[in-house]
């Protein structure tokens, strides 16, 4: 199955020309595409399939600060704002609410690091609240378990994954922009080594500015145009209950399971890092640097099958521009759940509320979680192409960062001062070596 998804309609036409265009229909294309648009350029967004029917709509929807790396926090932070904005801005719901994250464990270890992320929180100014055992249990009632200890961040919050990117990119037209679906890019056009065009299955955009937010698809498409762009996958399996749960927090983890509420008020239920490696030519080529971040996961990593091979988004495969390419034979990365971790993702979540039991499941995905061997993503344009701006590898923080992100691009391409610093998320960073940088959270 799919996860829920709202379907938006799509330009009439595209354009001969661009300002700007933008490659991926994710939370980070749209974005970028929406603050290019709001600023009056002419900006193009292309999505293989739907908008957002990948990872953007099968992640929990989280929108956090609280344990984040301390490089990717500036964009959390900010993006909170911006989430805020959006409804505002577009006059829609996108279902983001400053609900708050709780946090509850009965791991000393797990509790210290929480700890001493906090004290580090203070330093920039992010609140969060360290609990007592008393406080814990309270707040994590609906469990009926004594905790040790917890943590509460108020200002942290969900939006519902099912809409919140659609209502952005309707929001682009409205700005005067335009989203192409089921418009899959081929390629780019380059004259005197700097971007010139980006060729799609319906013709040729002419534009001196690409961004690629082509998600777990980035990296296959970099290697088109000599970009080496380490990149590896894995594959999450996620399940839906219905309505009906009562006095559940909004947000929780509790180290057996995660639960989220959801827009219709179900929950979304998961098992926090627990994810399935696929092996694919990709995999190989990047293992290399890819060790040191298996090495620090790999409890929470399990062998996978050829799902990631059926799927095509990881081919060493070169295409011509006048051909059909991976993207058009599979218009969307929907993988088979992996139907054991459901079970067990049920069992502990029945377990840890036994109210549970008795809410039927209503939907199972599975999606692939992008990521770069420090798990940080990169964002800049690859000093190799001028005009040609990476942002992919979000390794799963994506939905939450992605309104900053997009903001910062946008200000990147239109030569305004940076919401945040871009320098820690410069692609160029992976030429170098990143053992021992691994993102910590």
């Amino acid at each position: 199955m799919s996860a829920p998804l709202l379907h938006i309609e799509s330009s009439p036409s595209l354009p001969r020309e661009a300002d700007v265009v933008v490659i991926g229909g994710g939370v980070v294309g749209v974005f970028t595409s929406y603050y290019l648009a709001r600023r009056g350029l002419k900006v193009a967004l292309l999505e293989k399939g739907r908008v957002a029917a990948e990872q953007s709509s099968r992640n929990w929807g989280w929108c956090r600060q609280q344990n984040r790396d301390a490089r990717e926090l500036p964009l959390a932070t900010k993006s909170l704002d911006l989430w805020e904005r959006v409804a505002q801005e577009t006059g829609e719901d996108t279902g983001f609410r400053r609900c708050g994250l709780l946090y509850l464990s009965n791991d000393e270890n797990e509790l210290a690091g929480w700890a001493k992320w906090r004290d580090f929180a203070r330093t920039v100014g992010v609140t969060t609240h360290l609990l007592s055992s008393e406080e814990a249990s309270g707040r994590g009632k609906a469990t009926g378990r004594k905790w040790k200890g917890g943590v509460f961040s108020p200002t942290d919050g969900t939006a519902d994954t099912s809409k919140a990117v659609p209502i952005a990119a309707r929001a682009i037209m409205a700005a005067g922009g335009t989203v192409h679906q089921l418009c899959a890019a081929r390629g780019i056009e380059l004259s005197a080594g700097r971007v010139n065009g980006v060729v799609t299955e319906a013709g040729t955009i002419r534009t001196k500015t690409v961004v690629m937010a082509g998600g777990a698809w980035a990296s296959s498409f970099c290697n088109q145009l000599g970009i080496r762009f380490p990149q590896a996958s894995v594959r999450s399996s996620i399940l839906a209950l219905a309505p009906g749960a009562a006095g559940l927090p909004d947000a929780l983890y509790a180290g057996l399971v995660s639960a989220t509420r959801r827009g219709n008020g179900g929950y979304t239920l998961a098992i926090s890092g627990r994810a399935r490696l696929d092996p694919t030519p990709q995999q190989v080529r990047f293992g290399r640097e890819f060790l040191p971040m298996f090495g620090r996961r790999w409890r929470s990593l399990s062998p996978g099958a050829f799902e990631g091979m059926r799927q095509g988004h990881e081919s060493l495969a070169k295409w011509r521009l006048d051909e059909v390419t991976p993207m058009e034979l599979n218009r969307t990365l929907n993988p088979r759940p992996d139907m054991r971790q459901i079970r067990l993702t049920h069992r502990r979540a029945c377990k840890l509320v036994p109210e549970l039991r008795h809410l039927a499941i209503s939907n199972v995905w599975a999606g692939y979680i992008d990521s770069t061997p420090d798990g940080i993503p990169a964002i800049g344009e690859v000093e190799s192409i001028p005009g040609f701006i990476l942002a992919a590898g979000f390794s799963g923080h994506g939905f939450g960062i992605g309104p900053c992100t997009g903001h910062m691009i946008a200000d990147i391409i239109t030569g305004r001062a940076p919401i945040v610093d871009p320098r820690p998320y410069r692609p160029e960073r992976l030429k170098m070596s990143a053992w021992g940088k691994v993102s910590e959270f």
